[in-house]
């Protein structure tokens, strides 16, 4: 009898043991008697350090079910309960009698749903910007800023502050790095101006040999010089008479173009090469360098005033290595750009490789990020991409340039663990339909079906 006593209690041991529940036991008084393994899991508390001891020097007293249930009497099922700050769980706590209905004590068995209500949290967000994103895109469809993407308080606040220069008709001085999207904050500017039915003319001052510089700035009259074309040719100004003259790479204008350009904005008006008859022009212009230009002046290479003339309003883009945060938005819109341009499957990436590209100095700036992008959709096939990918494109090396801490990582794994439990979740309450399955979890069925493979889901109706 004896045998069998001691291998019952085995049993029931090793079966409280297995259990992903956490399951604690208290006496009347409030100290713990069992403390299972899921217990140790769910509270990063051990057996040897709670047993023993009271209930109270763990946990605040009225966030204890066990003293609630002990003081009332009344035991709950399945209750949604919160035994600390960062801890949900659903709980059933019930008493403990001996054999005279005293009360010894109470059992309670908890389930950890904390990742459940973290992701349902994070689901309800996510849907919530989404709606407001789509009512702003509604209201702002018209919106050429909309175009340019960032999260970081530094390129809202220039999107800010250029929609207000849009307005005006002075000029503006657009600095940064090669590759942060000069030219695309200077056309959203004239989309957004009284003159974006007109013209937006863009010159690239670094591309042109000095020798042309001034026929495609101001254009020459008909026989002006062997070789011109009959009836003469407008140059740019002319061209963009009503609208907006896009001076890139300003810095690299040659000085006697600087005095002629000077002339034209103070002035506003054009001669062409052999021309004697003025042509009225009325533009906005808007210039864009890599370059110093205060230092330029200083050294004699670009004539003060028209730095001054220029420089009525400036806007100073910030390289991506200082608003890393910007970076995946970047990353999910390239791939989304590419994927559909290519005809390819909606790709992904993976957090290990998102990490490399946050870690990257990216001297490129945004034009290398969605070089790289475009390189990566047209010759990976497999539809993610992976840390290995970015290393041979970037040459980084073949060992990580990025130690992801352990629990980034373990993050990652759960995240992906709990996703694969909501789709289970909800292939279930939906017997199957994965239309009304992917509509609830807010993706279309092809992205649906991609996540099922991934995850070795097998769900037939």
């Amino acid at each position: 009898m004896y045998m069998e006593d001691r291998f019952a209690l085995q049993t029931l041991q090793a079966i409280l043991s297995s259990l992903e529940e956490a399951i604690s036991v208290v006496n009347t008084k409030g100290e713990l008697v069992y403390w299972n393994e899921a217990a140790e899991r769910t509270y990063q508390i051990k057996k040897e350090e709670i047993i023993g001891k009271n209930i109270r020097d763990f946990f605040q007293q009225e966030d204890v079910m066990h003293l609630k249930v002990l003081a009332t009497g009344k035991p709950v099922r399945d209750v949604y309960h919160m035994p600390r700050s960062d801890k949900h769980v659903l709980i059933s706590t019930t008493l403990l009698r001996n054999e005279e209905n005293e009360v010894m004590g109470s059992l309670s068995i908890e389930k950890d749903i904390t990742s459940t209500i973290h992701l349902n949290e994070k689901l309800s967000s996510a849907s919530k910007e989404l709606q407001q994103l789509r009512q702003h895109m509604n209201q702002q469809h018209d919106d050429p800023f909309t175009k340019i993407k960032g999260v970081h308080s530094s390129i809202q606040q220039l999107i800010h502050q250029a929609k207000k220069m849009a307005k005006s008709d002075a000029p503006i001085l657009i600095s940064g790095e090669s590759g942060v999207g000069k030219e695309l904050f200077a056309h959203a500017i004239h989309e957004k101006s009284d003159r974006k039915e007109k013209p937006f003319i863009p010159i690239n001052c670094g591309a042109i040999p000095n020798a042309l510089f001034e026929s495609e700035l101001f254009g020459y009259e008909s026989g002006a010089y062997t070789g011109a074309s009959r009836g003469g040719k407008p140059g740019k100004l002319e061209l963009a008479n009503g609208g907006t003259l896009f001076l890139d790479e300003v810095g690299e204008l040659p000085l006697d173009m600087q005095v002629k350009l000077l002339r034209v904005l103070q002035d506003r008006e054009v001669y062409r090469i052999g021309g004697l008859t003025p042509k009225q022009v009325d533009i906005r212009v808007i210039a864009a360098t890599n370059r110093i230009l205060e230092k330029m002046v200083a050294e004699g290479a670009f004539r003060s005033d028209l730095y001054y003339r220029l420089n009525v309003f400036s806007v100073n883009i910030p390289p991506l290595r200082e608003r890393k945060e910007d970076i995946p938005l970047l990353v999910y819109d390239f791939l989304e750009e590419f994927s559909y341009k290519y005809q390819k499957q909606d790709y992904t990436i993976g957090q290990n490789a998102l990490a490399v590209l946050l870690d990257y100095d990216w001297p490129g700036n945004i034009r290398e990020l969605r070089n790289l992008m475009e390189r990566l959709v047209v010759l990976n096939e497999s539809g993610e991409i992976t840390e290995t990918d970015l290393y041979q494109v970037l040459h980084v090396g073949k060992e990580p340039s990025v130690h992801l801490d352990l629990q980034v990582a373990s993050l990652a794994a759960e995240k992906e663990r709990l996703e694969k439990e909501r789709i289970l979740e909800t292939l279930q309450s939906t017997f199957g339909n994965k239309s009304i399955t992917a509509k609830r979890l807010g993706m279309s069925r092809a992205t649906l079906y991609k996540k099922m493979r991934k995850y070795g889901i097998v769900f037939e109706k």
